[in-house]
């Protein structure tokens, strides 16, 4: 097939495809024609790298699994440098989980000081309005 039903499929476009090829993670093969030729293997090496940058990974990141792909492994996630990859991936997905989490405890904290501040200024009263002035 080439590039532009490549792009197509993949849902993608063929900058992003001709970028790939420059990053050395899509072959770059071509006709007689000059024209640049791909099958059903890249289609999938493409669906993996989009994957994977969906889920947080950097296009670096993806490079471990696009070998393992061309290596013969199905999933491209069976072979050590993909797994130290997912590894780090989620060590960094933990870290962010707990600062996340601090975050919300703040948060939280800060609405229930401000919620008493608000409830002692107008003890009975309406509950207190902000409104922007201009």
């Amino acid at each position: 097939m080439r590039i532009g039903e490549l792009a197509e499929r993949a849902g993608t476009t063929t900058r992003t495809l001709r970028y790939y090829e420059s990053r050395g993670l899509l072959p770059a093969r071509r006709a007689v024609n000059g024209y640049r030729t791909y099958d059903e293997g890249d289609l999938r090496l493409i669906r993996q790298i989009r994957t994977l940058q969906d889920f947080g990974f950097d296009l670096e990141e993806t490079r471990p699994f696009v070998e393992c792909l061309r290596a013969g492994h199905p999933a491209g996630d069976a072979c050590p440098a993909s797994l130290a990859v997912y590894r780090r991936k989620l060590g960094e997905l933990d870290r962010l989980i707990e600062q996340l989490r601090a975050v919300r405890t703040e948060v939280g904290a800060q609405l229930a000081r401000a919620e008493l501040e608000a409830s002692a200024e107008l003890p009975g009263g309406p509950e207190p309005r902000c409104e922007l002035g201009g």
